[in-house]
């Protein structure tokens, strides 16, 4: 397959270049500040200075369950549902997809480790079966204050296509939760818990992580370990948080919820992730410290869109257009940092011998809001190739 995608804005690893890019067989050949490089009987498209990035690559994604269960206890077909996740995740611009989906099952979940196999099983199937838009792989967040967390990775855990697990704990009174009441909104919203249950619950979570979360977190490390998988920690909040997860082998800060954690997970040497949608909305949804104060002190190495997946293109051009990053420096937080992370070396960056993962950013001036008193750049994902083939 020969492509040549002309009149580009390339936003390339250390520069924004005005040119062309060739692509033969799934990478990229060629790369030319010639905005019409001669295309020598390929395929050529247009893209009329529009932005051209490397495609994203995420790290945790919640929304695969989301499709799965669209309504409290309503379950969709698993792989018509694994397929219209990676649909809206491809349009998002997203070409290396981890789907980050939960074991470890707590009070009144009697079905979650069900659902994970079944989950697990329809994405692997659906990825080796050439269905999907984007690369999918597997990311497990291990709730290690629970009875059944080990048993499922055994199950499931072996499949080549589990790349990474978070080790987590979301016992409230610490770490995410260390405002009770944040946790008590959380679960009275969404799960429609009267207070009487709600405090009925916050006891067994407590009785369930004296029994579970020390051992398991060793546990689940060592597997981890043993396969080959990344190894993240997850809500740390404390010096002696990530002192547990440097034992454990963690190479990976998920949302750390404090600076001292933020600080403590940086002199360790691991990579800190941040949502994307702290940096839309502001600050965290549940009061913790903010992604873009982390950014700030250079402390944040990658965005993931958790739980909206056209965050982390949108906070790209929210950061660039305040002028606190530039498009390169946007481009490693959501691509060549996130591949880097889970040893993708071979996509991440528009370069010579990379993958062909690529997409079309057409940038819209949004008009000003009280959020925005000045307007802010709204991106608009145009086009979305994987190895050189267009899949959105």
């Amino acid at each position: 397959m020969f492509l040549v995608l002309h009149n580009a804005h390339m936003v390339l690893e250390d520069q924004v270049l005005h040119g062309s890019v060739r692509i033969e067989n799934g990478a990229i050949v060629h790369i030319s500040d010639d905005p019409y490089l001669p295309a020598d009987g390929a395929t050529v498209e247009d893209l009329g200075a529009d932005y051209l990035m490397p495609g994203l690559v995420e790290l945790h994604t919640d929304q695969v369950e989301a499709h799965y269960q669209p309504r409290p206890k309503r379950f969709w077909d698993p792989i018509p549902a694994v397929i219209a996740h990676d649909a809206q995740m491809a349009a998002s611009g997203m070409t290396t997809v981890l789907d980050a989906m939960r074991i470890g099952s707590g009070p009144g979940e009697n079905r979650l480790a069900g659902n994970a196999r079944t989950l697990v099983n329809a994405v692997v199937h659906a990825a080796d079966s050439g269905l999907l838009r984007a690369d999918h792989y597997v990311h497990l967040r291990c709730e290690v204050a629970t009875a059944d967390v080990v048993d499922v990775f055994d199950e499931v855990g072996g499949h080549q296509r589990v790349r990474m697990v978070s080790l987590m704990d979301h016992t409230p009174g610490q770490r995410q939760y260390a405002n009770v009441e944040a946790f008590r909104t959380y679960m009275v919203g969404k799960h429609n818990m009267s207070n009487v249950q709600f405090e009925q619950h916050v006891a067994e979570l407590h009785v369930l992580s004296s029994q579970y979360s020390v051992e398991n977190r060793k546990l689940m490390a060592k597997r981890a370990a043993q396969r080959g998988i990344m190894i993240a920690a997850h809500d740390d909040a404390t010096q002696a948080h990530v002192d547990e997860s440097v034992e454990a082998g963690v190479m990976i800060s998920e949302f750390p919820t404090t600076l001292e954690a933020a600080r403590a997970a940086r002199a360790a040497g691991q990579l800190i992730v941040m949502g994307a949608p702290n940096i839309v909305r502001g600050g965290s949804h549940s009061g913790n410290v903010s992604a873009g104060e982390l950014l700030s002190l250079g402390l944040l190495d990658i965005l993931s869109s958790d739980y909206v997946p056209a965050s982390p293109i949108q906070a790209v051009f929210l950061l660039f257009g305040r002028g606190d990053i530039t498009l390169p420096q946007g481009a490693a937080l959501v691509s060549a940092n996130p591949a880097r992370a889970v040893g993708l070396d071979d996509r991440g960056v528009i370069a010579v011998g990379k993958r062909a993962d690529v997409l079309r950013v057409h940038s819209y001036e949004g008009a000003s809001s009280e959020q925005h008193p000045l307007g802010s750049p709204v991106p608009i994902v145009r086009g979305v190739w994987r190895e050189g083939r267009r899949v959105a």
